[in-house]
């Protein structure tokens, strides 16, 4: 089949190697284990999807409103140097994932990001590199800034105040690291704006509103566990008043992380996944430690967490562990994926790794000395 012939969607499967890696190895795993339809159902995780979708959705609808360049506009007139921008939009990202999630503090700055990256010389790619390890950072510190951490927080029936306290040398060593990164990563230059661009943007409010509308409404569902519910009623508010928004939405993503969840969701049920756990000895601080941020680097945090929440005795020191697992391979955190994929930018995942991989070696030794000194 020559070129000429292929469809567009399978020219753009070919791309995405994260979607086909996952999907072979869930097509793998039910081929030589295979489980009742109600166990997928459970690894999919379709309220988590739905809401990953609706805020899509919304911000999507923020974006295509012009909203978001308008405000970037705004931001870059006020700031003088690419260091200031940048610790500025990474401090904002750690602490909005504290409050609104991980994931939703991405979907809010990274796309800010990529509009004051069109209209000055700020680089985007490093941003949006610095954001994800920014919002792994801020999310540690709440109960509610991460799933993995919603998890701990429920499971160890922990004052809200006394988990923050926990996690708030944590934190702060991780935010200290991702902020040092910045001021030393990013270029010592002025910002450069590219006039042309900077007032180029209509604006509807109609639109925005709408989108503001949907971005809260999401939110509150997803606190309610009705997410399904919630994006049912975006897809027919944007199907009746913008369309274009639903059209644009990067459902390569969706089925990336549809691809994700079962595929490592079936590893993790693995009985010989489990019979190897069983001979580990968790009530050492250090097994204990390297166990949830090697789990996380294999399967990521948040199913790492479900794996080894039953069998670990500190639930807080699991906590750290998780949230320091976060960093390092890309899908450590679903949320590094997210930053990437919102940035759009080439050769995103080799910076991202060489980044993260020793950011994750360094904070990995600095945490677990500070968390002995503290003992």
């Amino acid at each position: 089949m020559s070129s000429k012939t292929i469809p567009p969607w399978l020219a753009r499967l070919k791309h995405e190697w994260l979607l086909l890696l996952f999907a072979a190895l869930a097509v793998l795993l039910a081929c030589i284990d295979p489980q009742p339809w109600r166990r997928y159902q459970d690894w999919l995780q379709v309220p988590t999807l739905c809401g990953l979708l609706g805020l899509m959705i919304a911000i999507q609808g923020i974006c295509e409103s012009g909203w978001v360049q308008r405000m970037a506009g705004m931001l870059v007139a006020c700031m003088h140097s690419l260091r200031g921008v940048g610790l500025l939009l990474v401090s904002m990202t750690a602490v909005l994932s504290m409050a609104l999630t991980n994931d939703v503090s991405l979907f809010l700055m990274v796309p800010l990001t990529v509009a004051i990256g069109g209209m000055s010389n700020l680089p985007v790619l490093r941003m949006a590199v610095l954001e994800a390890l920014a919002v792994n950072a801020g999310s540690t510190l709440s109960p509610i800034g991460n799933p993995q951490n919603l998890l701990i927080w429920q499971h160890a029936q922990i004052p809200f105040v006394q988990f923050i306290g926990h996690l708030l040398p944590v934190s702060a060593v991780m935010f200290a690291m991702v902020a040092l990164l910045t001021w030393f990563w990013l270029p010592k230059a002025r910002v450069e704006l590219q006039r042309d661009k900077l007032d180029g943007h209509p604006v509807s409010t109609s639109l925005a509103a709408l989108s503001m509308l949907a971005l809260v409404l999401m939110v509150v569902m997803m606190e309610r566990s009705r997410a399904p519910l919630g994006v049912a009623l975006l897809i027919v508010s944007f199907a009746l008043f913008s369309r274009r928004t639903l059209r644009s939405i990067d459902w390569w993503l969706m089925a990336t992380f549809a691809a994700i969840f079962v595929g490592l969701g079936h590893f993790a049920a693995l009985p010989i996944v489990n019979h190897a756990l069983g001979r580990i000895d968790f009530t050492r601080p250090w097994t204990l430690y390297v166990s949830g941020i090697v789990s996380s680097q294999l399967i990521s945090n948040v199913p790492a967490t479900v794996l080894l929440l039953q069998r670990a005795p500190d639930a807080m020191a699991l906590a750290v562990a998780v949230n320091v697992g976060g960093f390092g391979v890309v899908i450590g955190s679903l949320a590094n994926l997210i930053a990437l994929r919102l940035a759009k930018q080439p050769h995103g995942m080799r910076l991202f790794h060489e980044v993260s991989i020793p950011f994750l070696l360094v904070c990995a030794a600095l945490v677990y000395a500070l968390m002995r000194l503290l003992a």
